[in-house]
């Protein structure tokens, strides 16, 4: 037996106008079973969210950089 899927999450690889985010909400809509597409507004949470996950990676890089010089 196999899982059902009611939802898919698409995630951008940049913030987007949302004039211009219209072209790829019309085009993931016609896709067969897509019911609706609903944009998520970029927020200060999500800024702060990116910016402690990508000092995290620095850390973790420098971490193992520091293993490999010594």
């Amino acid at each position: 037996m196999t899982n059902r899927i009611c939802a898919l999450t698409v995630a951008l690889s940049d913030n987007i106008r949302e004039d211009d985010a219209g072209h790829i909400m019309a085009a993931i809509g016609m896709v067969k079973g897509v019911m609706g597409v609903t944009p998520v507004v970029a927020d200060p949470a999500m800024y702060c969210a990116r910016a402690q996950a990508r000092l995290e990676l620095e850390m973790r890089v420098l971490d193992v950089l520091g293993e490999v010089i010594e």
